[in-house]
């Protein structure tokens, strides 16, 4: 069977809507890739590197902080529709949830704002300012999101994603074609762009979120402490090369720059993978809600196959054109070989896979042995990252047995909760 039959046979156990998904993703994963070649072709070496480091810190603490809330919604709000209840509730307690942790994250950067400058942006403090307008743009579009997920609504969803890339496009080229070469000015571009995206979706949120009974706290939060951890070490440990690169060799620009534009090339399946990501937890919420046993084995299958299909195909083909395409596109110090993208490919599939099986554990009941799997394998990542091994592969190689660390954690928990034999046979 080919990827793009699994890829057919997969949509059609998703909700519907999710081709709407997949293509604003499309432009946002295609939105990531322009705006780090602007911003490539436009900065210094060392103000790529401080972007890089920027981008990599918003992609994983922001993400990591506000996507499980985007996750409890969907996963709340998709049972309250089952059930014929309201969602206002739902929405107000998001709220509240993601201003709680927009000000824990803010706080630290106004306290520590001179170390943190040094430390990451060679002491240019307006990346700051920059890095706060970005965490509090991912709070507002991860709650909106996690509410249009639930209502079923991805048309909405998707264009709220299809804006906030194309709003990227434009004002990174932008940026480019006038010459400008700040560095904050790129980087702005991660707070304007969604904040838009996220006024203009509102209007379907507004009419999504009927009056319902209360939401207690114990619906968001029973579960959000072990989710923000859950996916704060997964964003650890997909983007840690770079941060650990910069603070081990802090004088290495080129290879920290190096790092993120192959991480990011090597991540194309991750942002494909977007587009049915939060289509497949609303359908593996829904299944569960309604006691549909068989729909959610064959639903968690599908999407494993697809994923590692994904994943491997597009691994090989970076393994090969990577090295001449990098310095091509994002003006990249040509410092990486095959090698490097193997393994940063085959780190990629494997977190995709531990991605996916996280969503099983999580609409499973699992949320705390998803947590454990994630501290496995970041400590395996902190093993390796520590070794002694030359300090290019020592990064890749502790990504990708990270992550396969994770993976068999989660299949082990998989196998005695949702039965992964029987949802294999029941194919």
């Amino acid at each position: 069977m080919t990827l793009l039959d699994r890829l057919t046979r997969i949509t059609t156990v998703l909700p519907r809507g999710t081709a709407f998904v997949g293509v604003g993703t499309a432009l946002l994963g295609g939105a990531n890739y322009v705006h780090l070649a602007a911003a490539g072709h436009s900065l210094s070496v060392d103000d790529l590197a401080s972007f890089s480091v920027l981008w990599t810190i918003v992609a994983s603490l922001g993400l990591g902080l506000f996507f499980p809330i985007e996750q409890e919604v969907t996963r709340v709000v998709a049972a309250r529709v089952v059930a014929g209840d309201g969602a206002l509730p739902v929405l107000r307690r998001g709220a509240a949830l993601a201003g709680g942790l927009l000000a824990a994250v803010l706080l630290p950067l106004v306290l520590f704002a001179d170390p943190i400058a040094d430390l990451f942006f060679h002491s240019d403090r307006s990346l700051l300012v920059a890095l706060g307008g970005a965490f509090a743009a991912l709070a507002c579009a991860h709650l909106t999101r996690g509410m249009l997920a639930g209502l079923g609504r991805f048309e909405a969803y998707g264009f709220q994603l299809g804006l906030d890339g194309l709003l990227r496009i434009v004002l990174s080229v932008g940026l480019a074609l006038a010459g400008v070469t700040s560095v904050f000015a790129f980087a702005a571009v991660m707070t304007v762009a969604p904040l838009v995206s996220v006024l203009a979706t509102l209007a379907p949120v507004r009419r999504g979120a009927a009056p319902g009974p209360p939401a207690g706290w114990g619906e968001l939060i029973e579960h959000l402490g072990l989710l923000v951890g859950s996916t704060l070490l997964a964003q650890v440990l997909v983007n840690v090369a770079v941060i650990s690169t910069k603070l081990i060799a802090s004088q290495d620009s080129a290879l920290v720059a190096a790092l993120l534009s192959a991480l990011v090339v090597a991540r194309v399946p991750v942002f494909v993978f977007g587009a049915f990501q939060a289509a497949l937890l609303a359908g593996l919420s829904t299944a569960r809600a309604e006691g549909d046993t068989p729909g959610y084995r064959r639903l968690l299958l599908r999407a494993c196959s697809v994923t590692a299909g994904l994943g491997l195909s597009f691994g090989l083909v970076t393994a090969t054109l990577g090295p001449v395409l990098l310095p091509v596109l994002f003006g990249a110090p040509d410092v990486l070989g095959p090698v490097d993208f193997g393994w940063l490919g085959l780190g990629t599939t494997l977190f995709l896979l531990a991605t996916v099986l996280g969503q099983a554990l999580l609409t499973s009941g699992a949320a705390r042995q998803q947590l454990l799997a994630w501290i496995t394998g970041t400590g395996v990542l902190l093993v390796v990252t520590l070794s002694p091994l030359p300090l290019r592969p020592r990064v890749e190689i502790a990504y990708a047995l990270g992550a396969l660390t994770v993976v068999v954690v989660m299949l082990l928990v998989i196998r005695a909760r949702v039965g992964y034999g029987a949802v294999h046979s029941s194919e």
